[in-house]
């Protein structure tokens, strides 16, 4: 009875390692940028653009929740714009992203509320919108300073 036990308790165990063994083999993707259209950023009183921007288009529960985590690196003429379907309060946080980001936050009317310059990676502190917003844009940090971006600016957008 002894030894049936015993055969038992080392056949779970070996069961048990064999199947840790397996989820050590996950393989990660780096996600790659996926172009989805043209965005344009324009002063407020002049109506000039100030940046033009190739985006990817954050609008689903998958793409909203992962963002640009896991990305090492992103071109200066790149973006990601969260559209969401309601204009509300939103808040976002650093997790698992990799880059500093200047994250704009956009009204239901395009204009810019409020941003948050160069969020530090793999910081969990919630970045929160000031107003309701419809509309987020992450860039590389330091660059919406470098654009001269500021509240009340316009975002314009063409989707592929």
């Amino acid at each position: 009875m002894k030894k049936a036990f015993l055969y038992l308790s080392l056949s779970m165990i070996t069961l048990i390692s064999c199947n840790e063994k397996s989820t050590e083999k996950t393989i990660t993707v780096t996600p790659q940028f996926r172009q989805d259209g043209v965005l344009w950023l324009l002063d407020a009183e002049t109506s000039d653009t100030l940046q033009t921007l190739r985006i990817e288009i954050a609008d689903d529960d998958f793409e909203v929740q992962t963002g640009l985590m896991y990305r090492p690196s992103m071109a200066q003429d790149q973006g990601m714009l969260f559209i969401f379907q309601n204009e509300d309060f939103h808040s976002f946080y650093m997790k698992n992203t990799l880059i500093p980001l200047d994250i704009i936050f956009v009204d239901a009317q395009y204009q810019i509320v409020n941003i948050h310059k160069n969020a530090q990676p793999m910081n969990e502190a919630s970045l929160p919108s000031e107003k309701p917003v419809q509309y987020v844009l992450e860039v590389n940090g330091g660059m919406s300073d470098a654009w001269g971006l500021q509240p009340g600016d316009i975002l314009s957008w063409q989707p592929q």
